[in-house]
Formats: structure tokens, sequence, C-alpha cells
């Protein structure tokens, strides 16, 4: 009930009567400051008259005046900026390190304010802000959904750069990483990762251009030769053993993955990863899937013909630009300060269809239009990060949900 109280403050939920302090003195809310969701105070560069005397700094939030000890406030030098204590209740007085008694506003959290919280906590529905979305201006939703976007974005890229850090810088292969695990598609996303990271991409170079021994060198790091007896005759996955052999030996290689380490159960024959890897195969002994390529692609055409590869489809290549190549461009873009490629990945989401699952179909089943990938992918994000967490307070159909109490 705590973030719930955050809230109130945080959006100036504040009753009709004034607000004054324990010892009497009127509190103003001028500013109530910007929301802290880090160590430190809760609300930074708050403004408030206190008295009619104009006062700036931080303001704390809490239960109950005693929380300020229980969180260990008062030996803390990080509060002595605090201006104002807000507590649903107060029982005792607080100081801070420096010795000072800090003034303190009880604030009450009114009771359709809460009534609807609760509501929105303990409902099974999905979404639970459902009956608010039909009255949601579509300008104002879509702000928030484009505000989604960037989040997710940034969110995405963060592992691509991650990616390309724990390689030393080398983006060629935190794209092919990338890319690897993309094709994993989910269910085999994380196995995917661990093998890309294990392919010597400087030892794969000096075979580019013979697909039998790329072939031969990626089956075999995944452990993986066996199992394509459906695509391979027994000869060639006899060779195929062989020139792993010959290529692990040559080059030192790691220990491969283990066949366990990929999961077959509930994979259609086509998404094996036996099946994917030899994709993956293809795309780099062809060499349209070079960073440098997908940088210079200039539409959604383009990079479909970079991604093409037998065994795949239109759909499951745009998945690829989304789950590729539009976090690898945000991703770059952010690295080298080039906010034209920034804007570039997004003007790709914005032209890609939406794609097609049980969310969207939920959200749109409640009158939110989705039409492109950025709309879906900021659905996405939002089920993920704000509804699974039942985090409402700070989503903005959560505040319109319950501003319409």
């Amino acid at each position: 009930m705590e973030r719930l109280l955050h809230y109130v403050w945080k959006h100036k939920i504040l009753p009709l009567k004034p607000l004054t302090t324990e010892d009497g003195q009127t509190v103003e809310v001028i500013d109530p400051g910007l929301h802290n969701h880090d160590q430190g105070p809760d609300f930074f560069n708050a403004k408030i008259r206190l008295g009619g005397v104009l006062w700036a700094g931080n303001v704390e939030v809490h239960l109950r005046s005693s929380d300020w000890y229980r969180h260990g406030h008062d030996s803390d030098p990080a509060y002595n900026s605090a201006i104002l204590h807000v507590v649903g209740e107060i029982d005792g007085a607080v100081r801070t390190q420096e010795g000072k008694t800090l003034p303190q506003v009880r604030l009450d959290i009114p009771e359709k304010v809460r009534q609807s919280y609760e509501e929105l906590c303990r409902t099974e529905d999905y979404p639970r802000c459902h009956r608010i979305i039909p009255s949601i201006p579509p300008m104002k939703a879509h702000q928030w959904m484009d505000a989604l976007l960037v989040e997710r974005l940034k969110e995405r890229s963060e592992k691509v750069a991650e990616r390309a850090e724990r390689t030393g810088g080398d983006w060629e292969r935190a794209t092919f990483v990338t890319l690897s695990r993309s094709f994993g598609f989910g269910l085999n996303g994380d196995a995917f990762e661990r093998w890309a990271m294990r392919i010597p991409l400087s030892a794969a170079g000096k075979h580019r251009d013979d697909r039998f021994q790329i072939e031969a060198l990626f089956l075999g790091m995944a452990g993986l030769i066996k199992e394509v007896g459906a695509q391979k005759s027994t000869k060639e996955v006899e060779l195929l053993q062989q020139e792993f052999a010959f290529l692990r030996h040559k080059f030192s290689l790691d220990e491969p993955m283990k066949r366990e380490d990929w999961r077959f159960l509930r994979t259609r024959p086509g998404n094996f990863p036996s099946v994917r890897i030899l994709q993956i195969a293809e795309l780099y002994h062809s060499g349209k899937t070079q960073m440098s390529k997908l940088l210079e692609a200039k539409s959604i055409e383009e990079l479909q013909k970079c991604l093409e590869v037998k065994g795949t489809t239109a759909a499951s290549r745009r998945l690829l630009i989304i789950n590729t190549v539009v976090p690898l461009l945000f991703a770059y873009g952010r690295h080298t300060s080039n906010e034209d490629i920034c804007q570039r990945a997004i003007r790709l989401l914005e032209t890609l269809p939406a794609e097609n699952n049980y969310i969207l179909r939920q959200w749109q089943d409640c009158g939110l239009k989705v039409s492109t990938a950025a709309d879906s992918q900021a659905l996405i994000q939002l089920k993920r990060q704000y509804c699974d967490r039942i985090d409402c307070l700070r989503c903005r159909f959560g505040y319109e949900y319950l501003k319409g109490t």
C-alpha cells in the first residue's frame, strides 16, 4: 500500500481540505518532485510552501513515521536534504542524521482510489484495466505505446550491446549471436546464444566459401550432426563427422554442446535446432547477414532478401527483422550516437504488420487499435514489464483507470 501512497503524492491526488503538518503548519504542494526509483529519497526537487515559506528539496514517503527509523534513514546523510515526510500514519517524530526534526504531513488515500487499485490487483482478467480502454482517446493511448516501444527497444538493444562488450567490442560477432538467438524462436533461444558464443568466427571465416565445412563446424559445435538424417544422406552425415573432427583438431576447438542441451519436444520438424543451424550456416556462407549488409539495407524487401533461406517463410523472416535487425540497429545507433540509425529501426517496426498472438488479440478485443509491429512490440512490453508484475501504478492505462474513479 506504500506504493499507492507514493502514487497519490506523485499525482497530487490531494484532499479538498488543506494539508497541515503535525504541528499545524499549512502545506501547499507546488511540485511533488521527480519520482526516484533508486536509492535515496523518494522524490527529488519537490517544491512546497510550508507555513507560507517556499521550500525546495526532497520528500520521503512512508506508511508510518516509524518506517523512517526502520529503513535506517536517521543515520543516512542522503536524507539530510529532505524537507518533508509524507506518511499515512504519524506514530512519532523523525530526525535526520544531522539531528534536524523533519516536518510530517499525514496524507489519506481516497477510498475510491484504494478500492479501484485493489480491483486491479486481485482481478484475474487480462488486461486488468479492460473496462477503461475504450474511453481513452486514441492519441493518448498511442503516446503511451510510443513510450513503451522506446523502452522495449532500449532493453533489447542493451542486450545486443552486452554481447558486443562480451566479445571485446566485436559488433560483427554480436550480430551473429543475436541472429542465432532469434533462430531459436523463444524455445531454444538461450541454447542458440550459448552455441553462437562457442563458434570461433575467425576460424569459420577461413572456410566461409565452403558451405559443407561451415555446416560441419556449426553442427559439430552444436553436437547435432547425427540429427540431420532427414536432410542429409547417411554418407553425408559420415563426411560431416569426419570434417568436423578435422576442423576441431585444426583449430583446437572447445568442447561441443550435447544433444541434451537442445529442446526438440513439442517442436515441429521444420523448427528443429539442427534444421535452424543448417539455415544459419547457409546465411553465413552467403555473407548476406553480415552487419554491414543489414545496416545498408534500406527497406523491408531488402532485409527479407538478406534473410531469405530455404525453409523460412515471409512471416518467420519478419520475426527475424523484429528480433534481430531492429535491436541491432537501435543498439548500434545508440553506441555510435547516431539518431538516424535509431529512427530507422523504429521506422522498420512502423512498416511491418503487427504480430498475431494472444496478447495482442486480447488488447484488440478491448478496443485498442493494433496495426503495426511498433504497436505489438509496445504491448508485449506492457504485458511483460507492467501487467505481469501488477505494476499498474507505473502504467498510464492504470493511471486512467484510477483517475476515472
